[in-house]
């Protein structure tokens, strides 16, 4: 089974640019919303928010790190597809279609490492966490729950860092000795590499 990481975030905080160091041929990125990549490079990414193309996609590409960014609008984009539906099946239809894209990335090769860039939510205890479209999600799913490694942006100071650690408040995780600090510098080229060290899966180097 692939390793899934979860990074979510407000807009502006860094989630995108984390990708900044990887060369071309070491990411596939699947650019849900075919904004440009906010920083000069070779990265191309393919763009859709269909699953079936998206799902398509990652199953053969020979490069072992994907990122899909910005997985929050796939909910989103369908929503608005289905806005003037009336009626609870289209939150249930987003759900399963979603689940079932976290479902299919984890059964890649266990050399491949996902990582699922979105936004931040605060539920109405203040608990921040990834955003959904809909509450099934939230409450029969938990998103979070089905990713061994969740990060979270943080700005401080100027300075563009990824939360690693649980604040009580949030749903950030990490294995134990992944990481030797709090916060890290929003580089997710030297997550990819800590993650393939702590597990002895391969470099990705090219």
């Amino acid at each position: 089974m692939a390793i899934l990481c979860m990074i979510y975030g407000q807009s502006g905080t860094g989630k995108s640019t984390s990708l900044r160091n990887f060369k071309h041929e070491e990411v596939a990125v699947i650019n849900v919303s075919g904004k440009p990549l906010p920083f000069r490079g070779n990265i191309k990414p393919y763009n859709s928010d269909n699953y079936q193309k998206i799902m398509s996609a990652i199953s053969q590409t020979e490069r072992k790190s994907i990122v899909i960014d910005d997985s929050t609008y796939l909910m989103v984009n369908e929503f608005m597809r289905t806005a003037k539906q009336t009626g609870y099946q289209k939150y249930t239809d987003m759900a399963v279609s979603f689940n079932q894209l976290i479902e299919f990335a984890a059964a890649l090769p266990d050399d491949k490492v996902v990582y699922f860039m979105g936004h931040s939510d605060q539920s109405d205890d203040g608990r921040e966490h990834f955003k959904t479209i809909g509450k099934m999600l939230d409450n029969y799913v938990t998103v979070e729950g089905r990713f061994t490694i969740v990060l979270k942006t943080v700005v401080q100071d100027g300075r563009y860092m990824f939360s690693t650690q649980n604040n009580g408040q949030d749903t950030v995780k990490s294995p134990m000795g992944l990481f030797d600090s709090a916060l890290i510098d929003n580089d997710l080229k030297a997550v990819d590499r800590a993650i393939r060290e702590y597990w002895e899966i391969g470099s990705n180097e090219s």
